[in-house]
């Protein structure tokens, strides 16, 4: 069954975690000095967050995380249907994790990430070339477009 997956950027660390896990009643399956990750079955999310060099604070990207390769070839052959350009990163170290991953943006510039976890990580990770998919992407962060809403646009009255 897939799991959708949330990362966002915070400011300080431990302040979030305190937060998020009284959210979720639930302590994080995985928690490094930048990263925190929740693996919660009610709802059924990934939820990670990260600090310092690998955040830009507030929702970085959107999600959905396979546990076969059966599935994510599902989800790939979703991604192409979607007449969207699809970064195919291949295999990749990102968020203490090595995964098989694609990438797409919704036609608003919301990246997405399509991918399979195949085994743990010692090191954070490389960040594939967002750029190309969405003008909301930075380089040089893994996992970590920016999804900053442009100057022009109001939010919320």
């Amino acid at each position: 069954m897939k799991r959708l997956h949330v990362h966002v950027g915070v400011n300080d660390l431990a302040q979030s975690i305190g937060f998020y896990s009284t959210l979720f009643g639930a302590e994080p399956s995985v928690v490094k000095q930048d990263y925190a990750k929740w693996m919660l079955d009610d709802p059924r999310v990934n939820f990670a967050i990260s600090s310092g060099q690998h955040a830009a604070r507030g929702i970085e990207h959107l999600g959905i995380q396979a546990e076969n390769e059966a599935e994510l070839a599902e989800v790939y052959d979703r991604l192409k249907a979607a007449d969207r350009p699809v970064l195919e990163e291949g295999t990749a170290t990102c968020c203490y994790a090595r995964s098989e991953k694609s990438w797409v943006s919704d036609p608003d510039g919301v990246v997405w990430e399509a991918f399979h976890t195949t085994a743990a990580a010692t090191i954070y990770g490389e960040s594939p070339a967002l750029a190309a998919l969405s003008d909301n992407a930075t380089e040089g962060n893994c996992c970590a477009p920016d999804m900053t809403v442009p100057k022009a646009v109001a939010c919320c009255g």
